[in-house]
This record gives structure tokens, sequence and C-alpha cells, in this order.
């Protein structure tokens, strides 16, 4: 019986793949290709007419190779994505959450910041203290998952992105109601709302993870290039 993995390894060429990956992709084609050999078999063919039957079932081995290195690269970019941004930014938003749950069953009353009447803004100083950590620990996971400064500074904040989100999704169909409504608070509440449940939050948040960033890029950094 034919070399599969050897047959395959040579006709996808210099397939730009990972040595793990690449064995996976051969081995994976060459179990496909022994199954349709042994049935050729079985249906009366020589082995020279079955090895020749399982080649043709492969019209375009170059389009083969680029669509499998496509379909590799698409998966582990993906991948990438969920480990170093969508994770730490989850892991950070429940601690986030939770903290502040916490602080609002055992903490002290909150800070009232008053613009006016009625338009304020509260404020849990227990929770904004606390937030700084909830900021290093988000730095660390997408750092150590290898992700880039964009990544590392979204899951930092991403506690705070639903506030954002929620704001900005509501502040048009309020504003547009405005100039109905004498004396209308709604945009100082707007402003109010932003300043208690993102401006501060997310200001909190920097606040430990730039510093914790920094600090893990200089202390690991070495580490890594040492062990390369």
């Amino acid at each position: 019986m034919p070399d599969w993995a050897k047959m395959i390894d040579g006709h996808l060429g210099r397939l730009d793949l990972e040595g793990g990956e690449r064995s996976e992709v051969v081995e994976e084609l060459a179990g496909h290709l022994e199954e349709i050999f042994h049935n050729l078999r079985r249906q009366g063919l020589s082995e020279e007419d079955a090895t020749r039957g399982c080649l043709l079932e492969v019209e375009d081995w170059r389009g083969l190779g680029l669509r499998i290195d496509a379909a590799r690269r698409k998966e582990n970019l993906m991948n990438n994505r969920v480990k170093q941004l969508w994770l730490p930014g989850l892991v950070t938003f429940i601690l986030s959450m939770g903290l502040l749950a916490l602080t609002q069953v055992f903490g002290p009353q909150p800070w009232i910041l008053s613009w006016g009447h009625p338009p304020m803004a509260v404020v849990f100083i227990p929770w904004l203290l606390a937030l700084p950590l909830v900021g290093a620990v988000g730095a660390f996971l997408s750092y150590r998952a290898g992700g880039s400064r964009r990544a590392i500074v979204f899951s930092i904040v991403f506690p705070v992105a639903p506030f954002l989100a929620a704001i900005l999704l509501i502040s048009p169909v309020v504003l547009a109601f405005d100039h109905f409504i004498a004396h209308n608070p709604a945009p100082a509440s707007i402003l109010m709302a932003a300043l208690g449940l993102v401006i501060a939050p997310a200001i909190a948040l920097l606040a430990g993870g730039l510093p914790a960033q920094l600090f893990f890029s200089r202390r690991l950094d070495p580490r890594r290039i040492a062990g390369s």
C-alpha cells in the first residue's frame, strides 16, 4: 500500500503551517485517501489503479493547500482573539460586577455627585478603589496569552463597555424628545451617567492595568528571550 503521508506531504509542497499543524493535516488527508483506497480495492481494482483513483480525488493540490492554510490561519486568529481579548475581558467584567454587587450589599453608602437637580451620579468609592486590581488582572491575562497592546487595553476597560454601549444606544432616543419637554434634564443626566458608569471606572481600571502591563513587559520579556 502506498505511503500516503509521504505522498501527500510532497504534493502539498511549501504549505505554511507549523510542524504540528502540518502533521495533523497530512495525517487527516492520509486517512481519507487510505479509506478510499480500500474501497476501490474491494471493488476489484488493482493496487496501482486504486492509487491512481485516490490521487484523482484531489484535482488541485495547490488549491487544496491554500484552502487548508487559509482555514488554519482563520482558526488560529479566532483562537488567539478569544484567549487574548474576549476571555480576559470576560474575567474582568465578572470580577468588576461581582465587586460592585458586594459593595452595594456590604459597603458604605455611595457618594452622590449632583449637578443641579435631579441629574446626579452614584459613585461607589470602595468599588472604584478595587478596580485597579481588576484592570491589572485583565492586563496580565491578555499579556500572558500574547495579546497586542490594543487587546490588552480592551481587556482592561472591558467592564465599562456594556455601560458605554447602553448610553450610546439610549442617548439619541432621549435627546430626540428633549425639545418637547421644558427644562429637560436628560442631557445632564446622560453626562452624569457616563461619568459614574464609564469615565470614572475606566480611569480606575487603566490606573491599575497600564502599570501592570508595563511591569509584565519588563519582567516577563527577558524570561521569554532567555527561554527561547
